[in-house]
């Protein structure tokens, strides 16, 4: 359970990620901080589909497109800037001056400001983009819905730190009595030096043409 602390003004350990208000950032998340997603990762694909018999489990086969699972993308170059986590900090409604005042995150031992941990979806955005619209997955948009997001972080970022962000198409699935197909992307960010600073999986769904 996740639970509130005050701010831990003592300088980050590498290993051992916190945010910047106290919480731990090691656990997966999904659209915010304090919504755990279940370790057996239960969001890739449905367990029942709903409208059918609860005994029935759905028929999962491989799609026939030739989908090429398994590629991975060329890394996606970003550098964090100052002003662009200050105004995302402003947009998400984060006040911690940590995201905000540079004195305070010096203050607090960090380099600069930092970084919500949310503003993985900032600097992977490019990356996953580029990976959901190669024409050699073949994904139908206008039929496309969200399915989830899960993040793991290493350690938190910083104002002129700069990341690079590779993307692999993880998995590719049907789901016969839903007639939905699922495309499960792979995120991998590492620092200037190599170091993982954040992991992730994007999970696209794509309704058939009777859905």
């Amino acid at each position: 359970m996740v639970t509130d602390r005050a701010v831990d003004v003592r300088r980050p350990r590498t290993r051992s990620a916190r945010r910047p208000d106290g919480r731990g950032m090691g656990s997966r998340r999904t659209g915010g901080y304090d919504r755990p997603v279940p370790d057996d990762r239960s969001l890739r694909g449905p367990r029942r589909v709903t409208g059918h018999d609860p005994g029935d489990e759905p028929r999962v086969t491989e799609t026939t497109a030739p989908a090429p699972v398994g590629k991975q993308y060329d890394p996606v170059v970003y550098a964090l800037g100052r002003e662009k986590i200050r105004e995302y900090a402003r947009a998400v409604g984060e006040t911690n001056p940590l995201h905000h005042d540079v004195a305070a995150a010096r203050a607090a031992g960090y380099e600069d400001v930092v970084a919500p941990p949310m503003f993985v979806v900032v600097y992977s955005a490019e990356a996953i983009g580029g990976a959901m619209f190669d024409p050699e997955v073949g994904i139908d948009m206008a039929r496309l819905v969200h399915g989830a997001q899960e993040f793991t972080w290493e350690r938190v970022l910083v104002a002129g730190e700069e990341v690079s962000t590779v993307m692999t198409l993880d998995e590719v699935r049907h789901v016969d009595t839903a007639d939905l197909t699922y495309y499960v992307f792979g995120a991998t960010t590492t620092d200037a030096a190599g170091e993982v600073v954040s992991t992730g999986v994007w999970t696209n769904i794509v309704r058939g043409t009777g859905s």
